[in-house]
């Protein structure tokens, strides 16, 4: 069998990952003792790798996510009120399936964004669609975004992902057009996706930064109603460790 001709082959199929895969066969002696159905399925394997290795690459980068968190890196001795059955459940993602969303409330240092960053990194390997947004930025972009015609494209996106991450919420109140946006964004997911917020305040306090009880009651339906929670607590982890850890 003539090597080139046959990665040629693979490569202009498409098949990446059989094409290295069989390029590095060639220089095994391990390879050479593997039956045609052993070395076959050896080639498959690492096909589906590639393949699941880009999907998993592409959805990271769409995501945009803050942090560099995995869940297999909490921290569950860390004194923050931590609910570790809850979490742990989260990080099995049914209630994504079931369309549910998840309130991630505490003090500032106690690992909010980074936890939401986790589970999203969780959901991309689960080959969920994910995207981040800090709450902040988000509203001014989509100020600009009336300006230049993104609006509309913008809005499906953060409709339609499986999952979407609204970071740093409540930190100052919403005005008019904010809490228009919200609601448009909140209406379309809710029933059909899920979301995760993280705030400062606690959920009693969410009405007063929404500043309309009419929009406020309207949001905290769509938002809260089928909302698990994740209420931390405890000092800063940014005060205690010294290296790269759980920050938000």
């Amino acid at each position: 069998m003539l090597t080139h001709p046959t990665l040629d082959q693979l490569n202009q199929l498409g098949l990446f990952g059989m094409a290295k895969a069989f390029g590095e066969s060639q220089a095994s002696a391990e390879a050479a003792a593997l039956t045609h159905p052993e070395w076959l399925a050896l080639l498959l394997d690492r096909e589906m790798t590639y393949r699941h290795d880009r999907k998993l690459a592409a959805r990271l980068r769409y995501a945009r996510l803050r942090q560099q968190a995995l869940v297999e890196d909490i921290d569950y001795r860390a004194a923050r009120g931590l609910d570790r059955p809850l979490l742990q459940k989260l990080v099995a993602g049914d209630w994504i399936d079931a369309h549910d969303n998840l309130t991630i409330c505490g003090p500032t240092g106690v690992g909010k964004s980074w936890l939401a960053c986790a589970l999203g990194h969780k959901a991309c390997r689960d080959n969920r669609s994910v995207l981040y947004q800090r709450v902040p930025k988000l509203f001014g972009d989509l100020v600009l975004a009336r300006g230049d015609g993104r609006y509309a494209r913008i809005t499906r996106a953060l409709g339609g992902v499986q999952l979407l991450i609204l970071d740093d919420w409540g930190l100052e109140p919403l005005d008019a057009q904010a809490r228009h946006d919200l609601l448009e964004i909140l209406e379309e997911r809710y029933g059909r996706r899920s979301t995760i917020i993280t705030s400062q305040l606690p959920v009693e306090d969410w009405h007063a930064v929404i500043a309309d009880p009419t929009y406020a009651d309207a949001i905290l339906d769509r938002l809260v109603h089928n909302a698990h929670r994740l209420n931390l607590s405890g000092d800063s982890l940014r005060r205690t460790r010294s290296k790269p850890a759980e920050r938000g």
